[in-house]
């Protein structure tokens, strides 16, 4: 059993909501890094990501969640599997909605599950800055009120309105106890993990419908010296049509991934980067238990 501290405050912490209702931007902002991919496109995160947040008053480890849905591949399944996987031994939960739509079928389904867990929790209802009238707030608050939170709290995440609120109310919830991991620790992922995200984002931003859920990139090689690094890096997809897709007219879309995904490492190690991308198919690969492990997914 981790030591109690009466002056320091530490626990985990799950974000959990429906996809794309802003669960990784909200860890990000809060986190003051970015850690989790965040686009347009729903269920980007697949893994729980954890980040953590240090000061000389606490420690928050955050869990951020695949969008919650109902299993339809193998790999939603997994992802589901880490969401519940999470609610096990976590400190305190955030269930993330957002005021446009509001409440889905997924709200109810979350909210449903969640009241059974003997766990504090908080609501926040993202995106209030598109609210046409207050009315639209106190609806949403009204209905997650039937759901035993212990606060309920409207926040932009886009424009930072609510954040220190949310803040006060995590730390009031949190227990006391020594930090988990080292304070300078921001995640306790490696670089080729977020070397591997940083490539996967960029192909979720450069394509459309089926193609990015059909990608997984595993880092076959990573080397590093003080003013560069090496990499090497495989791109997944389910069928040679979206291989040529991929690759691109002359390898010209491949070319570019290759340019943006450089950037972004480039920010993250600081220090020039060599790419290095193959495209390979595996037919039906988010269907199978043995290439999900391969590709991380256990």
């Amino acid at each position: 059993m981790k030591p109690k501290d009466t002056h320091f405050k530490s626990g985990f912490l799950t974000i959990i909501g429906k996809p794309n209702v802003g669960k990784s931007s909200l860890m990000n902002l809060m986190i003051g890094e970015k850690l989790s991919i965040v686009t347009a496109k729903p269920q980007t995160t697949r893994q729980n990501i954890k980040g953590i947040l240090t000061d000389d008053e606490k420690q928050i480890v955050f869990l951020d969640t695949p969008g919650f849905l109902e299993p339809r591949y193998k790999l939603q399944k997994k992802m589901r599997k880490y969401i519940d996987y999470s609610l096990l031994d976590t400190d305190l939960i955030l269930f993330i909605s957002e005021l446009t739509n509001f409440p889905t079928e997924y709200d109810k389904t979350i909210c449903e599950i969640l009241i059974k867990k003997d766990i504090p929790k908080i609501a926040v209802i993202n995106k209030i800055d598109l609210a046409q009238q207050v009315d639209e707030i106190d609806s949403s608050i009204e209905i997650l009120s039937k759901f035993k939170y212990d606060y309920i709290l409207p926040i932009s995440v886009l424009h930072n309105i609510g954040i220190d609120e949310l803040m006060r109310r995590i730390m009031e919830l949190l227990p006391y106890g020594m930090p988990y991991y080292p304070a300078d620790y921001i995640s306790d992922q490696n670089l080729r993990f977020f070397t591997g995200e940083i490539i996967r984002e960029v192909i979720f931003k450069l394509f459309k419908q089926e193609i990015p859920y059909a990608v997984a990139v595993s880092i076959e090689d990573f080397k590093e010296t003080d003013k560069k690094a090496t990499i090497y890096a495989n791109i997944y997809v389910e069928s040679d049509s979206q291989k040529k897709i991929v690759i691109g007219n002359k390898g010209k879309m491949i070319a570019y991934i290759r340019h943006l995904s450089e950037k972004e490492i480039h920010r993250l190690v600081q220090k020039r980067v060599s790419l290095h991308l193959w495209v390979k198919v595996k037919p039906n690969w988010r269907k199978k238990e043995q290439l999900l492990n391969e590709f991380g997914y256990k």
